[in-house]
């Protein structure tokens, strides 16, 4: 049995308890530090809170298994963002997500006639690299250097893939006002 909520993580084969959150490793700390940062990257990509919860789950599951080694805090967080987005990538290519609303979801998300319902609605039809630049530079408060290297890209291709987001989330952006009036 393997369950991660937001604020929980418990892993049980049969009657053994392999880890929980009660034993005062360093998962928690890192579940602490990284699962908010991952789950609102997750939903940018997902756009269904389940399947951020899941994709969440299962990156903290390869953390587990594979227990990778990091030269430093910056390179444990660029590795967790990278097996983030290739794991909601890995859902949304192979159609796992899910295509239906959850009740919860239509009361918590704000309303498609707010800007701020619009702006992620717009967010979330970008393609998927300016879509990641732009959820961590913008929504996660990362600069441009950092992005680069979570990403595992130059510093030069961070900025123009923020750029480029930010041309087409605008182009798209005014496509939808003059369809409006």
């Amino acid at each position: 049995m393997t369950f991660c909520g937001l604020h929980s993580f418990y892993i049980q084969e049969g009657q053994n308890v392999i880890l929980s959150r009660d034993n005062k490793t360093g998962l928690a700390e890192v579940y602490d530090r990284y699962a908010d940062m991952l789950y609102r990257l997750a939903l940018s990509h997902t756009q269904n809170r389940e399947d951020a919860e899941d994709a969440v789950q299962d990156v903290f599951t390869k953390y587990i298994a594979t227990s990778p080694r990091f030269t430093d805090i910056e390179h444990e967080r660029a590795w967790l963002v990278r097996v983030t987005v290739n794991r909601c990538h890995d859902l949304v290519r192979r159609g796992k997500i899910r295509m239906h609303e959850s009740l919860d979801d239509i009361t918590d998300l704000p309303s498609e006639e707010s800007a701020e319902g619009g702006v992620m609605k717009t967010l979330s039809e970008l393609p998927e690299k300016y879509r990641t630049a732009i959820a961590l530079h913008y929504l996660e408060g990362f600069s441009v250097e950092e992005i680069s290297r979570m990403l595992g890209i130059s510093l030069s291709a961070s900025k123009m893939r923020l750029s480029r987001g930010r041309e087409l989330l605008k182009n798209l952006l005014t496509d939808e006002e003059t369809n409006d009036v």
